[in-house]
């Protein structure tokens, strides 16, 4: 099961994307997706702020790498 998650997300520091969506923000940040959801709706709980794109929720890649400590 590992070999799948790994192949599905690459690793932080390879992400070229300026933003990701929210299952991928979930598995780096090892949290379920409606964490960051409500994270999303109750603006300023959660670590990594959210922005919306078409009315989707995007996180911003630099901050996933700030708040993980990545380079």
């Amino acid at each position: 099961m590992q070999t799948t998650a790994l192949q599905q997300f690459p690793p932080l520091e390879s992400v070229t994307r300026p933003t990701v969506d929210t299952a991928t923000a979930a598995y780096y940040l090892n949290r379920r997706p409606q964490t960051l959801r409500t994270w999303a709706m109750n603006s300023g709980t959660g670590p990594v702020p959210c922005i919306r794109i078409n009315g989707r929720l995007a996180w911003p890649v630099s901050e996933l790498r700030r708040v993980l400590g990545v380079a």
